[in-house]
């Protein structure tokens, strides 16, 4: 009840000022000059989820390469599965020119 009392309580004591200076967007005093809202190229992105990638990658192995030595057999073959498919997408962007600039 209080948190509703709280939202009624605002929005009726809160001011209602709807000039049109009032309603756009706030620069730091600067008087708007474009868009904000710039088109990117796809090829960014790909680089970019090709980085999270390889950086999720080097994340999910470093305990593994910490623990090399005192690692099983079943957590080898794992790490070499795991490996595998990351070698296989590289590969598959490599082959669908996703990675090529121009």
């Amino acid at each position: 009840m209080f948190a509703l009392a709280a939202l009624i309580a605002s929005f009726i004591c809160s001011p209602r000022d709807a000039r049109e200076e009032k309603l756009t967007t706030y620069e730091c005093g600067m008087n708007l000059f474009s868009d904000a809202r710039i088109q990117y190229d796809i090829k960014f992105f790909n680089y970019a989820i090709m980085f999270l990638i390889l950086d999720v990658e080097t994340i999910f192995l470093f305990p593994f390469a910490v623990n090399f030595g005192q690692l099983q057999i079943f957590a080898i073959v794992e790490v070499f599965i795991f490996v595998s498919l990351l070698l296989f997408a590289l590969i598959f962007a490599i082959k669908k020119n996703i990675l090529r600039w121009q």
